[in-house]
């Protein structure tokens, strides 16, 4: 089962601690990640392990009210912080699931039903990767798009994120895809410590 590794904590606390994370860009921009994903008003796209919200209501503004975003996680707490967060900011176009996506059919979302699906910083977590990117596949449309960002094995960034040895390597992660029967479109620079790959459902 994917675990975030949170501890449970006051839900004040917990929020709080949500509040610094979405707030703040040390690792990753999000913002500049929305913008290599070629997002476009109507599109619906699925954020796995969407966390605090970053990559779900960045890309819920661009998709637009005719658009949707499926923003998903095993924590609850998550959840409902990023519904707090849509209603803060006016947006009424993200419905949040709870789902271990190391299980088949996790979304429960209709086959090639979606246009992009984000995975950021949830692979190197997860023992059964397949699962995650065979969901992935499953519900993405023809010509659909999955979008990764990970830690990045060579980061020099001493005392931050997950151990080395639990970080999985572009190569890797490019053969789990292709395998998986994903064509790799493009590489992008995330940020200081990640990598970023966008593979295409062909």
């Amino acid at each position: 089962m994917l675990n975030t590794g949170c501890p449970t904590l006051p839900l004040f606390t917990f929020y709080f601690l949500c509040y610094i994370c979405y707030n703040s860009n040390v690792f990753v921009n999000p913002g500049k990640i929305i913008e290599n994903l070629d997002l476009r008003p109507s599109m619906a796209v699925a954020d796995f392990g969407c966390g605090s919200g970053h990559y779900s209501i960045g890309a819920a503004r661009i998709v637009g009210k005719s658009g949707k975003v499926y923003a998903i996680d095993i924590q609850q707490e998550m959840l409902g912080y990023v519904r707090s967060q849509a209603k803060l900011e006016g947006i009424s176009n993200i419905e949040t699931i709870w789902a271990d996506l190391e299980t088949s059919n996790a979304t429960r979302l209709k086959e090639n039903s979606v246009d992009l699906v984000i995975i950021s910083n949830i692979l190197f977590q997860a023992e059964n990767k397949n699962r995650i990117i065979q969901e992935a596949f499953r519900i993405l449309k023809n010509g659909g798009r999955a979008a990764i960002i990970e830690w990045d094995v060579e980061s020099q960034a001493q005392g931050f994120g997950p151990p080395m040895d639990s970080r999985i390597m572009s190569q890797k992660a490019k053969s789990l895809f292709e395998e998986a029967g994903f064509e790799l479109e493009k590489e992008f620079n995330p940020g200081e410590h990640h990598y970023g790959l966008i593979f295409k459902k062909s």
